[in-house]
């Protein structure tokens, strides 16, 4: 840890640059406005490494602004909406910084939007809001509660730091209730389980401390990072994984180049039994072995709308390497280095790449990702010596089409069998127990489809349905001998879910939501036949601060 403590210093040094910049949370519904306006093209849109900064964002509203007479009546409500939310970044676009203290609570809003406390002056910009919510209902006919709290911070101070801090902590009980979280799109946690009374507890804590300037930006922080498009879930980098720490580097010296780099300190849970050792009490004190990612890409765009991306990533164990901290090394040649080069001394690296088209074909945009976990290049089409696991997800999406206001999404992605894994416990591409990529695993495929119709501004209803095929997961034995099994070998699971969803956002921070799920699941047997069971699920939220 002792180089994530140095990365702060130096991101501190590079505050002294006279810009500043804080990073939208994944799950603020700006991000849907934007991927729903662009694909218009209204303005080029990056959006494959996230979150984005809310300068960037605010940027693309300023745009939107000077073409409101091309914007549907919602959409330009919609536009009106978020350029209060997002005041305070269009005013330091515009180079206005506040003279005079500017104080606001809940019940006095300044000009832009209300938080509960929110003060600027020239020196430091500061808003915080608590977070509670509830949400209850029916899971497979018995009763379900999920309630969370918190408080949610950000400004930015002196002209050249960004700051951000959101802490939640939820509690989930109910007898179904899904305690691992492992097949599912939800984000998967680490819980304190009380059996008694069929509940478990868990906390959530992001944090940034960012700066920005002309050409690029670097931050440190614990936060979720997604890689790619997918609507239903990345096969490189998603929010599968609790957050992670990391410091984080984007280089833009260009518009039609975008260059990225992070490194992690990820959770291995394998325990060290070389460090254990006896505490006075009479119990043993337990190590982790030591588990870090490194990951770097590179994007271009060399006409409007049309993206390419490619990169690599790296997950190493046992001791920090500070030859991952440059960001222009190709990390597969540091590993044949460092393992010197002895496959079992080595390291788990991937390759993975993407494609993104906005508005080539009116109102749609179209994508591509694909992840490389292992690649034999002279066999890759030879089926007897194949060691060629990869996973790919392509998706389209149509906006206001055929009607104004409806987006509707269509996805299939794909994982061979064994991506994902490692024949190093410690080297697997997962994070406290729970993939980086795709939540669905390996050795399986997913049809998705989803329709949003916008009713009013913040009144919105979606509608989705999804189809897996999945086989094995398979053994080591299996996976280091060739010729491989097939694709969705072994005991196959055959699972389904229809949606629906309603939310009004009532205000900035208050919102509410009814959500219906049904589920199908078809196990086979040794015999041959299928074991099914479904079961439905029905909750009704209530939330402020989202």
């Amino acid at each position: 840890m002792r180089a994530y403590f140095l990365a702060i210093m130096i991101v501190a040094t590079l505050g002294q640059s006279n810009a500043q910049i804080v990073y939208e949370p994944l799950h603020s519904d700006v991000y849907d406005f934007m991927e729903r306006l662009s694909q218009q093209g209204h303005f080029d849109y990056n959006d494959l490494f996230k979150p984005l900064a809310r300068i960037y964002l605010a940027e693309k509203l300023e745009i939107l602004q000077s073409k409101q007479e091309l914007l549907t009546p919602l959409e330009q409500q919609e536009l009106a909406w978020y350029r209060r939310e997002f005041y305070h970044e269009i005013e330091l676009l515009n180079q206005k910084y506040p003279e005079e203290r500017e104080v606001s609570v809940a019940w006095k809003a300044t000009t832009s939007r209300r938080r509960m406390v929110s003060y600027r002056d020239s020196l430091f910009i500061v808003n915080a809001n608590p977070i509670y919510g509830v949400s209850r209902g029916q899971n497979d006919g018995e009763s379900e509660n999920h309630r969370w709290n918190g408080v949610n911070i950000f400004g930015y101070l002196a002209g050249r730091l960004g700051y951000s801090f959101d802490f939640r902590d939820n509690r989930e009980e109910g007898v179904n209730t899904d305690v691992t979280k492992t097949f599912t799109p939800e984000t998967g946690v680490v819980p304190q389980i009380y059996p008694e009374s069929n509940a478990f507890e868990y906390s959530e804590a992001h944090s940034n401390i960012a700066v920005n300037w002309r050409w690029g930006s670097a931050s440190v922080g614990k936060d979720f990072m997604n890689w790619g498009y997918g609507k239903n879930g990345q096969v490189v980098l998603s929010q599968k994984a609790p957050s992670f720490p990391f410091v984080r580097l984007d280089i833009y010296p260009a518009d039609w180049l975008h260059f990225s780099y992070f490194h992690g300190w990820l959770e291995s849970e394998v325990v060290d039994s070389t460090a254990i050792y006896r505490l006075p009490d009479g119990r043993d004190r337990i190590i982790y072995r030591e588990k870090y990612i490194a990951s770097h890409t590179l994007t271009l765009r060399p006409i409007r709308g049309l993206y390419f991306s490619i990169g690599e990533s790296i997950v190493y164990t046992d001791q920090f390497e500070f030859a991952y901290l440059n960001p222009l090394s190709f990390f597969r040649l540091i590993d044949h280095y460092l393992s010197r080069p002895n496959n079992t001394a080595g390291n788990n690296a991937q390759l993975f790449a993407a494609i993104s088209s906005r508005n080539h074909i009116r109102n749609t945009h179209l994508y591509t990702e694909i992840f490389i976990d292992d690649l034999s290049i002279p066999n890759i089409f030879n089926k007897d010596k194949q060691t060629n696991f990869f996973g790919w997800t392509n998706g389209v999406s149509f906006t206001n089409l055929p009607l104004q206001n409806l987006t509707t999404t269509l996805e299939y992605t794909r994982i061979n069998p064994f991506v994902y894994r490692h024949f190093t416990d410690s080297q697997t591409y997962q994070s406290s127990g729970y993939n980086l990529g795709h939540w669905m695993n390996g050795n399986g495929d997913q049809l998705f489809a989803m329709l949003n119709y916008r009713i009013l501004r913040g009144l919105e209803t979606s509608v989705w349905g999804r189809k897996i095929r999945r086989g094995d997961e398979g053994t080591r034995q299996q996976q280091y001998t060739l010729p491989h099994p097939g694709f969705l070998f072994g005991l196959r699971r055959n699972a389904s879910e229809i949606g629906w969803k309603v939310r009004y956002q009532i205000t900035y921070d208050l919102a509410v939501r009814a959500q219906l799920q049904m589920f199908s699941n078809s196990f086979e047997q040794e015999d041959g036949q299928f074991l099914d069971s479904d079961r439905s699920e029905f909750m009704i939220s209530l939330y402020y601060g989202l």
